[in-house]
This record gives C-alpha cells, sequence and structure tokens, in this order.
C-alpha cells in the first residue's frame, strides 16, 4: 500500500470516529433507538458482587435456571454507548448528592447504580434507612446516592374521610431541590385500583374533588404540576434534572406475540424482542409524559427508557421475585439486568462532551 494512500485512509477512518464521537456529544446520536445484541462479556456485574442487592431483583439466588438474558447488550442504531466508568462517575460527583424520586422502578435503576458503582471501585460503602429514605454512600468520595419512594410525585394527604390524591400539590420540593442531579419517575401506581390504592378521593383545584378519574388524565394534571414546579423552583445551573421515561411491563402477550394464547404473560421468555420495533407500538404513558417535557422552559433530560425496555419481555423476575413467594412479577427488572442500560444511559447523558 502506498504512503499517500495508507495516509488518506487513515484520515478516513478519524473523520469517521470523529463523526460518531460528535454526533454522540452534541445530541446528534439516540442512544435510545437500537437493538438488543448478544454479548458473551456481559453482564456488567454479577449479584455475587452486589452483596446488598435486593431479595426481589436477584432472580439468580431465587432460583431462575435460565442466564441467556444476562447476555444481551443495548445496541444504539448509529453509534455506541459510552462505556461505563464508576470511577470516573464518583470521582466527577466527589462531595455531591444524587436524588431518585419515584416508585419501585425507581428503587430498581438506585439499586442497578449502587451494583454497577460497587462492582468498578470496590469502595466501602454503607446503607441508611431514614423514613421514606435509602442512603447509599461512599465515604472515600463523600458521594451519597439516595432513594426517595415517591409513586405519584404530587402530595397524597390524610384527611378525615380517607387520603385524599392532590394533582396540583407538590411539598417535598423543598427537599428534592438540595440535591446535585435528581432522576424522576412516576407512571405504575396511576393504575392501582382497589386494596392497592393508597387514595380515596382525587383532588385538582379546590372545589374539584372525585372519588375518581380517568388515570392518564389524572397522570398529565400531575406531571404538569411537577413541570411547573421545575419551571418554577429549580435552578438547573445547579441541579441536573432526569427522567427515567417510562418503564413498562410485559403483562399481556398480545403486545409481542400475535400467537399468545399458549403464553402466561412474561413467564418463560428468555429472548428479547428481536429488532428495533416493539410489536405493541408506543406506549400512551410515554407520549403524555413527553407532550408535557414539550412545555416545559428549564432543561430536563429524558432517559427514554421506554422502547429499549419494551423489547425485553425476558427480563423480568416472573416467578423468581422473592424466591417466588409473591407470584408474578412483569413490572420489575432482574439485576444485573435491563435498568443498568438506563444507568448507562444517565452516565453519558451526565458526561455529554466531556
Amino acid at each position: 500500500m502506498g504512503g499517500s494512500t495508507a495516509i488518506a485512509i487513515a484520515i478516513w477512518i478519524f473523520s469517521v470516529l470523529h463523526q460518531t464521537v460528535g454526533a454522540l456529544s452534541d445530541g446528534g446520536c439516540d442512544l435510545s433507538q437500537g437493538q438488543w445484541v448478544y454479548d458473551t462479556s456481559y453482564p456488567l456485574y454479577t449479584s455475587k458482587d452486589c452483596p446488598f442487592i435486593w431479595k426481589e431483583f436477584d432472580c439468580q439466588k431465587n432460583g431462575r435456571p435460565d442466564n441467556e438474558y444476562l447476555k444481551y447488550r443495548w445496541q444504539p442504531t448509529s453509534c455506541q454507548t459510552p462505556r461505563f466508568s464508576g470511577s470516573r462517575f464518583l470521582e466527577s460527583f466527589r462531595g455531591k448528592r444524587i436524588l431518585f424520586v419515584g416508585d419501585s422502578l425507581s428503587m430498581n435503576q438506585w439499586q442497578s447504580l449502587t451494583c454497577m458503582l460497587y462492582k468498578s471501585v470496590q469502595a466501602k460503602y454503607s446503607i441508611n434507612r431514614i423514613g421514606g429514605l435509602s442512603i447509599f454512600s461512599f465515604p472515600a468520595y463523600d458521594v451519597s446516592i439516595v432513594l426517595s419512594r415517591n409513586a405519584y410525585l404530587v402530595d397524597t394527604v390524610p384527611m378525615r374521610n380517607g387520603n385524599v390524591l392532590m394533582l396540583d400539590s407538590i411539598t417535598n420540593g423543598s427537599y428534592w431541590r438540595t440535591f446535585d442531579v435528581i432522576v424522576f419517575n412516576t407512571w405504575h401506581w396511576w393504575l392501582h385500583t382497589g386494596n392497592k390504592q393508597p387514595w380515596t378521593f382525587v383532588r385538582y383545584g379546590r372545589n374539584n374533588v372525585h372519588r375518581d378519574m380517568n388515570r392518564m388524565a389524572a397522570y398529565e394534571k400531575a406531571l404538569n404540576t411537577w413541570a411547573r414546579w421545575v419551571d418554577s423552583s429549580v435552578d438547573t445551573d445547579k441541579t441536573k434534572i432526569f427522567f427515567q421515561g417510562v418503564s413498562p411491563d410485559h403483562v399481556n402477550p398480545k403486545e409481542w406475540d400475535d400467537d399468545a394464547i399458549h403464553l402466561e404473560s412474561c413467564s418463560g421468555q428468555r429472548k428479547p424482542v428481536l429488532g428495533t420495533q416493539y410489536p405493541g407500538g408506543s406506549h400512551p404513558a410515554e407520549v403524555v409524559l413527553e407532550r408535557v417535557l414539550r412545555t416545559m422552559s428549564k432543561p430536563v433530560h429524558l432517559l427514554n427508557v421506554t422502547r429499549l425496555s419494551q423489547l425485553r419481555k425476558d427480563g423480568h423476575p416472573s416467578t423468581y421475585g422473592f424466591a417466588g413467594h409473591r407470584g408474578m412479577d412483569c413490572t420489575h427488572w432482574c439485576l444485573p439486568g435491563v435498568p443498568d442500560t438506563w444507568n448507562q444511559l444517565l452516565f453519558a447523558a451526565l458526561f455529554q462532551g466531556s
């Protein structure tokens, strides 16, 4: 090969690499669009690497017999997901606090991030629970990763005749905004009814009190309340705001299999939906969330986990959460598993362009 040809090829390779990195750093590459590929180097950690993993997510320890679901890596269509570095993460956030606010899917992501960080640095840690807070700390880095369970983001207030879900009220915000990074999430509890519903009435405005209302409409009103709170109360120069997106369940097999009569929700699923498209289409709650986010004046980064998670019908505990003692779970995710990719997206967003 002649010298001029070799130089030309080198320049071309550099140009391609530069375009790929540039697309990632300037937002030109959508990390949420892609497909799952089999990768024998996965998972990023094992449950043995994470001694504090909660039982409801530890599917291998709970007896799940297959492990192929651990071997899938998310591959974006037009670039690479940045490699997660726990040491870089902790060094960059030395002396800072990170907060996850939401339901048990926030807990799933919080647990995943603590496992990924611990696997990377093997540093001493502490876990404290204070009221509704779970606080995971790395003393050597002075970093705290906090979980605040708040299923609706808006307030639920006890009254004489029962709890009231206040769609236009957020009182926890004064605490939330003291953090350096906040990852919000809400969706699954909006569908709960009967004994699983923690409120008796729903209110919007002083005189708008109802026994119930359309849940998607209530969800959107609550998101608009949250959006107004962020826009009016959060200094986004000091606090970075993220929204997890909507984590889908796999309760209805007809969403991914036209011949679903033989299937029982996510039970026995061992492979993802292959390809880039989910047969069940867009998640309606994600459509609402994106509509609300477009109205906001403050910068909020959507992690957009919905489509990539929809493809992972195989990633749920099914009967292997709590060692099978609490029935079928097609809502939460095994760890290691899908939430690790959510945290890779979080890592990419936090260090975008740096």
